[in-house]
């Protein structure tokens, strides 16, 4: 188990998962993104997206947040956070997170990133 955790946690493997996921959010940002684009806390932010186009309050894929308005520093720094989460798993990420639950008060990926800074308090 500890050389399958090492060939594809924090590898260049996950890196390559992470890379894939940057270049499929900054795809998806620039098709529905209608607000400013920018760089913050080292993402890619789009801004002015539809509401059906990422998950709750905004959705971190790659190194890109995806978001309507909710942009503040906390916000910001939680999903920092996601997308360290992403170049550690790559596109385990995904299937980590949902397996790990919907409930994000008990959800580890949540909890890591910070549950007040993710407005979940």
């Amino acid at each position: 188990m500890r050389i399958v955790t090492r060939l594809l946690f924090d590898s260049p493997i996950s890196r390559l998962g992470y890379l894939y996921a940057t270049a499929v959010g900054l795809v998806w940002g620039f098709i529905w993104s209608t607000g400013r684009v920018e760089r913050r806390a080292g993402l890619f932010v789009f801004r002015g997206m539809p509401q059906r186009t990422f998950g709750r309050g905004g959705s971190c894929v790659g190194g890109c947040y995806l978001t309507a308005q909710n942009v503040s520093d906390d916000i910001l720094e939680h999903e920092a956070v996601h997308k360290r989460q992403w170049q550690r798993y790559g596109m385990a990420f995904p299937l980590l997170y949902l397996v790990a639950g919907r409930d994000p008060l008990k959800n580890r990926f949540e909890i890591e990133a910070g549950l007040e800074k993710g407005g979940y308090r």
